[in-house]
């Protein structure tokens, strides 16, 4: 890779004020027109300009000092690697208040990024496009040239300039709309005037939608917009926004600042969703909820993704990262409060034990990677800040907010969130003045214990032993830190722990809370006997793993098997395993005997985290010869609860039934069980035949068993499906699970689909994911799709996360070293800035799954075989 010139932020001599910005997008050509009048402070005599600018050709700029003479600029220097335009002026611009104009065009691109397109297809069928915006994290410079950096924040008056019979929005409300003076089809829309922010939230969208309204308890104007047409189906999230914002409100102590609030559903849209401030953007599965058609898991994700944009209203918009060394801030903060909305809005959901499995694992285990990154990290290029979206920024900034406001209290932390937003409102601040606040707070050392969390990669892992001494236990524990491919002795890097310890005698009840500040420690816990067991870590909150000697494990097992231990431990505990034998420290067969105590278990998200251990299992066995057993294995452990829950959901039943039913069919569906596989194929047949629609919370289940055991006619019969398929969450549902058919022409014939006019741009990462993720064929094939369509692939993506999570998903289920060095030197000769810490990540893995196999296949499958072998 071609070294890159190292990054300059700009320089600080010239800054905006207010953007005065009008635009003319035309949706026939795909360009647009635009004219900034900014109120500019020249804070030192200069002769230039430097702003940030890409893909936009200026056509005349000029300055007017206040109450001087206008001066033109002599000339435009693009600097295309860095995006930026160095205006050039006669003389020196004096310090002092003034007006820099500027005329220009570009293009409304079809990349998902900046002011671009998105297709459509209208109620009678036809092809449309709208024009709509993705600013995060440095794209509003190919929208309008600006000082496209967090910290140099202004209000914007804009003014869109649209054909009569679209619907225009801003951040803002619309104050004034008026026929266009040079064409009677076009209106100019003006917005009302924002407060001071940050560009990257500025957004604009044209286009054709209907919506729903509601008004907040404290009198917010709240819209969904929605597909023409769909209107119903932006009822649920209108629901979820207008008690989550009065919830904000009350747990922040500052209200809403803007008169208006609108969430609206973009056809074409690479991430989840977008805070824009007063105007949020959603992918149309992030928002639309059909109630006929939408599963229990959409509703979910639904509420979700609503409860964390609407988040960073305060915190991201109203308080703004300085730079984005800190979006960890802005992200793990509003990843880790959507549960706390959810579970204000839908306590029925469970949310936090689902937080465990879905957030905390996860960065757990890409933390323990060597190629990792602290959360907080040194980013200057706009493809080293695109990089950062990641688990880390998300997952872990989740997880150590979970750990910090379990340590400070609820109270406390409430009081230190107050006083930073309103130190900071419509400012910009860092890690450390979030930690002041706190620290002011809660009189607790939080800048100590989190700069360890947040200024230095991976987490520890806690190793614990015990002896009885009359009534008292003593434990004996030590940290270091955890890595995947095993324990290292170098010089070990430590962490100030927050550990808290309970007892048989009480699970749910914390018994002792202690700092551990140093390598090891000895407590001292009275009065628990020698039949009481001892649980570290109880509701699985603090960032760590465990390791407990054998004989504290033994006395835990009985807890999982009678459910004496709550959900969110029995999951940690066998996480905590499964991760042990990955890295060596144990042998697999030991988790796979932990797993055989799960067969009372009730609970959804333990189960959920299982499957997916054991899918991981199952994937890593797919290179050896005796898949099959794993998969017996799979089915043995599954039928019980199969059984249990039976196809059809009974009366009084909730979310988290349906959402278990869905989970346990497909799995049992996946790995070949007969009976399922029998039922699935009767309801797919009525399903399709129109005779008994099949219940959204089965379509998954159902659609992955038959298509895993299936044809060219069930394939043909999927697409058609999809054809069909009304809404996107529908046409998601059947892309995801195309992967799934498993002869090589078929496999084949999924991969094309993928990169077709059927599939929107950001959901062919999914099917080209599907297809390595279900088998070892499918794993090869899309490896090989991805290298023979790299060209367009990257073009397509260029920059964002979906370029990451594309690689992720077609090579990280390899386990042979030698794919490893493949997938390495493909990457060197075609390079992908944004997705460099990615491929290493994969390489990684490709290598630690090497080295799992080679150490315990033979033990696992002896331990497959003997489990069936009849008693002698």
């Amino acid at each position: 890779m071609p070294e890159r010139r190292p990054f300059v932020r700009l320089p600080t001599d010239v800054y905006p004020v207010n953007y005065g910005l009008s635009l003319k997008p035309d949706l026939i050509d795909f360009t647009f027109e635009g004219k900034l009048e900014a109120l500019v402070e020249v804070t030192q005599a200069t002769n230039q300009i430097v702003m940030n600018c890409a893909d936009i050709d200026i056509i005349t700029a000029s300055f007017v000092p206040q109450g001087g003479e206008e001066i033109n600029a002599t000339g435009f220097n693009y600097q295309n690697e860095d995006e930026k335009v160095t205006l050039s002026f006669p003389s020196a611009l004096q310090k002092g208040f003034g007006t820099l104009k500027i005329d220009f065009v570009g293009e409304l691109n079809d990349k998902m990024k900046g002011f671009y397109r998105s297709k459509y297809t209208s109620p009678t069928g036809e092809i449309r496009y709208a024009a709509v915006t993705q600013f995060e994290a440095t794209d509003a410079r190919r929208a309008f040239p600006c000082w496209d950096e967090p910290a140099i924040k202004a209000t914007f008056d804009i003014t869109l300039i649209v054909p009569k019979d679209r619907v225009a929005l801003s951040n803002m409300n619309v104050i004034d709309r008026k026929p266009h003076p040079d064409d009677e089809n076009l209106v100019e829309v003006k917005f009302a005037t924002t407060p001071i922010m940050s560009t990257y939230l500025v957004a604009f969208v044209i286009g054709e939608y209907d919506y729903v309204e509601s008004q907040s308890s404290d009198g917010v104007m709240v819209r969904v917009y929605t597909p023409v047409g769909k209107a119903e189906q932006g009822k649920f999230a209108l629901e979820v926004a207008t008690k989550t914002l009065p919830f904000y409100n009350d747990y922040f102590s500052v209200p809403y600042p803007l008169p208006k609030i609108d969430l609206i559903a973009i056809a074409d849209f690479a991430a989840g969703a977008m805070e824009n401030w007063g105007l949020v953007t959603y992918r149309e599965t992030a928002l639309l909820i059909d109630p006929k058609n939408s599963c229990s898991s959409s509703r979910q994700w639904v509420a979700l993704v609503v409860g964390h944009e609407l988040a960073h209203q305060w915190f991201g918009n109203l308080v703004t990262m300085e730079w984005w060394t800190h979006l960890w801030l802005n992200e793990g903060f509003a990843s880790w409060i959507e549960y706390l909305c959810v579970d204000h809005c839908f306590p029925e959901y469970d949310i936090w034990t689902q937080f465990v499995s879905a957030d905390y694992t996860r960065a757990l285990d890409l933390d323990a990677l060597d190629s990792s990154h602290p959360i907080e990290v040194n980013v200057g290029h706009p493809s080293e800040v695109d990089e950062i979206f990641d688990a880390i920024s998300y997952s872990k900034g989740a997880s150590v907010i979970r750990m910090l406001h379990n340590y400070i209290g609820d109270e406390d932390f409430r009081k230190g969130m107050n006083a930073y937003l309103l130190k900071f409102q419509h400012k910009n601040a860092s890690t450390e003045d979030l930690w002041d606040c706190l620290e002011q707070a809660s009189g607790k050392p939080i800048a100590a214990v989190m700069g360890s969390w947040t200024k230095q990669m991976g987490f520890p892992i806690i190793a614990v032993d015990q002896e009885q001494q009359g009534d008292d236990r003593i434990l004996k524990i030590s940290q270091k830190k955890f890595c995947a491919s095993g324990p290292h002795n170098e010089n070990c890097p430590s962490w100030m722990v927050p550990i808290s310890i309970c007892t048989s005698e009480d699970p749910k009840c914390t018994k002792l809370k202690v700092l551990l500040d140093r390598q090891e420690t000895t407590i001292t816990l009275n009065s628990v006997g020698p039949d009481q067991w001892i649980k570290i870590n109880p509701g699985t909150v603090g960032f760590y793993r465990i390791q407990y000697s054998s004989s504290m494990l033994e006395s835990l097992l009985p807890g999982i098997r009678d459910l004496s231990l709550q959900p969110v431990d029995r999951l940690g505990l066998q996480n905590d395993l499964f991760s042990l034998s990955r890295a060596g420290m144990i042998s697999t067969v030991e988790v796979l005997k932990l797993m055989e105590a799960f067969l009372n278990e009730p609970n959804y998200t333990v189960w959920s985290d299982l499957s997916c251990n054991l899918g991981v299992l199952s994937s890593l066995l797919s290179h050896t010869d005796f898949h099959e057993e794993i998969q017996e294995f799979i089915r043995d452990l599954f039928t019980p609860i199969g059984l249990k829950l039976g196809w059809d959901s009974k009366p009084g039943e909730g979310h988290l039934d349906a959402l278990l039913r869905s989970l346990v069919l497909g799995k049992l569906g996946k790995a070949g069980h007969k009976p399922t596989l029998e039922e699935a194929r009767r309801r797919f047949k009525d399903h399709v035949d129109g005779k008994q629609v099949l219940p959204a919370d089965l379509r998954s289940p159902v659609y992955l068993t038959v298509l895993k055991h299936g044809d060219s006619a069930t394939l043909d019969t999927m697409l058609k499906l999809h054809k069909q398929a009304d809404m996107q969450e529908e046409k998601n549902r059947i892309e995801r699970v195309l992967g799934a058919i498993s002869a090589p022409d078929l496999i084949q014939k999924v991969l094309n689909f993928a990169l077709s006019e059927d599939v929107r741009p950001q959901d062919t990462v999914s099917v080209i994911g599907g297809v390595a993720g279900s088998s070892k064929q499918g794993r090869k094939a899309a490896w090989k799709f991805v290298k023979d369509n790299w060209e367009e692939l990257y073009n397509r993506y260029q920059g964002g996360f979906l370029i990451s999570r594309l690689i992720k998903l077609t090579v990280d289920g390899f386990a042979i070293d030698k794919m490893a060095v493949e997938v390495k030197s493909f990457f060197e000769s075609h390079p992908a800035p944004a997705a460099e810490r990615t491929v290493q990540q994969c390489c990684e893995n490709i290598l630690l799954n090497a080295a799992w196999l080679k150490r315990d296949a033979e033990d696992i499958h002896q331990y497959l075989l003997q489990r069936k072998a009849p008693p002698v």
